[in-house]
């Protein structure tokens, strides 16, 4: 006996029948973000910050967040939600310009996957075990060897831990 499960990658949108909700036919998220997230142009590393405006339906108030605004699209990343969820809740709260602003910064390293053979329950730890000398001396506070290096020498550190950057925008 061999048994198949495929379940799909596609929200279930049955909740939403009785709500004015536009899609994106292809990726099945809201219009104005399908090409942001679209997966023939970007990954999870290339997709810009984005909130309220791009997640709005013709329903007055009426937002889809996280994963099932994605669609289809297998490029979403937590982070991303969040900055989501800030900027429709100033959108609904009134502070158009709060939900405009973007405040969403990403790791510049380990964002998408974790290290080759890791875990990727070791979070920082396994994504900074390939980068900047190899992970740091146990106990450390630091997210890799070079990191307690700087830190250790009274410099704020190496970059790719504690502080982040802000993505750059894809240009066509």
């Amino acid at each position: 006996d061999e048994l198949i499960v495929a379940t799909g990658f596609r929200p279930d949108l049955g909740p939403l029948r009785e709500l004015r909700v536009a899609l994106d036919p292809a990726l099945e998220c809201p219009p104005v973000l399908a090409p942001l997230i679209d997966p023939n142009e970007h990954s999870c590393g290339t997709v810009r910050p984005h909130g309220a405006a791009e997640l709005a339906h013709p329903e007055p108030g009426f937002y889809i967040a996280g994963m099932k605004a994605y669609g289809r699209a297998p490029t979403f990343l937590l982070a991303t939600g969040h900055e989501q969820v800030r900027s429709i809740v100033a959108s609904l709260a009134g502070d158009h310009e709060a939900a405009r602003r973007v405040e969403l910064v990403l790791p510049e390293t380990g964002v998408c996957s974790a290290t080759p053979g890791g875990s990727q329950a070791g979070g920082a730890k396994t994504a900074a075990a390939g980068c900047c000398g190899g992970p740091a001396p146990v106990p450390s506070t630091a997210c890799c060897a070079q990191d307690h290096d700087a830190k250790a020498a009274g410099e704020p550190g190496c970059g790719c831990g504690g502080t982040t950057k802000t993505p750059e925008l894809a240009t066509a």
